[in-house]
């Protein structure tokens, strides 16, 4: 179980806190019941600095709040963060709907009595998991009055009716959020001085090199700077808001590589993964034309692997 902390010194992280996350896993344990949800990420997450903030905070025993853009790899981040401290994951989505019985749990009649069927956040508590909350800021009044309480100096859940239980000393929770989008809105001071912050930074072209690279080792190298080209052709024009994030992709973007490994032509494929992701026919235009400049149509999969 020593993969994730070899990546770790791969990357040139600090190995007083390499130390340190091998004693935090040997102090905490997980029980084998939950042991399938300690999962290994699918993308890696490459940034020494960002991982030795990130590290140094849970350590610590604080929260995480990481905020950005779009495709920063704030997921990707609190994925791999879960692996490396052998935590189960709790995954926990806030959209308008999400109330606090989503998170703490609902009453059900089982076996003659009213019993709690546990929420993710209970459960997190618990079994002293990482508990990711994805788009923070979109949630309700509601919601948030159980995270105050949750992720505060006093580490417990008071469900009315119930016996309030302790946070597991082990367990994190790991906020992300988009700046920005629909439905989404600024958090409250007391709800932000519960984490420590991390402003993710644009993915630069080493770093999607190094993504594209893991996922996909025999990619040609011309290949290879075609396809982050256009990601990263994307991202400047996101940035300068001459189109939306719907195409700037990363799952998107090796989803369409996958699909060339099997067969597709990647113009094809670049259509699906890219290009048919703005909505809008005339941003669609101006991702197309980034794309022609990037992906020939001529192409075929030998030229990409």
């Amino acid at each position: 179980m020593q993969e994730e902390l070899q990546f770790l010194r791969e990357q040139g992280v600090d190995h007083a806190l390499i130390g340190k996350v091998e004693e935090f896993r040997r102090v905490h344990p997980v029980r084998e019941g939950v042991r399938d949800r300690v999962v290994q990420p699918s993308i890696p997450f490459y940034g020494k600095e960002i991982l030795e903030m990130a590290v140094a905070a849970l350590l610590e025993g604080s929260n995480l709040l990481l905020s950005g853009a779009k495709a920063t790899g704030k997921n990707i981040l609190a994925e791999n963060l879960a692996w490396i401290f052998q935590r189960p994951v709790y995954n926990i989505s806030f959209n308008v709907n999400t109330d606090s019985s989503s998170l703490i749990g609902t009453d059900t009649f089982r076996d003659n009595e009213v019993q709690l069927r546990k929420g993710s956040v209970y459960r997190c508590a618990e079994e002293g998991g990482f508990g990711i909350l994805d788009e923070i800021n979109m949630a309700k009044n509601d919601a948030a009055s159980v995270l105050h309480a949750t992720l505060d100096h006093r580490r417990i859940i008071d469900v009315p009716g119930y016996e309030k239980i302790d946070l597991h000393p082990a367990a994190r929770f790991i906020g992300t959020m988009n700046y920005g989008y629909a439905g989404t809105r600024e958090l409250n001071e007391a709800l932000v001085s519960r984490f420590l912050v991390i402003d993710m930074p644009m993915l630069s072209e080493e770093t999607l090199c190094r993504i594209l690279r893991h996922d996909y080792p025999d990619i040609r190298e011309e290949a290879l700077q075609a396809f982050s080209g256009l990601f990263l052709d994307l991202q400047t024009k996101a940035q300068n808001s001459e189109i939306s994030t719907k195409a700037m992709d990363l799952r998107g973007l090796l989803a369409a590589l996958g699909a060339v490994k099997i067969g597709l032509r990647p113009w094809q494929a670049v259509q699906m993964g890219i290009t048919n992701k703005a909505f809008d026919i005339f941003e669609r235009e101006i991702v197309s034309d980034l794309a022609m400049t990037r992906i020939p149509e001529e192409w075929t999969k030998e030229q990409v692997f």
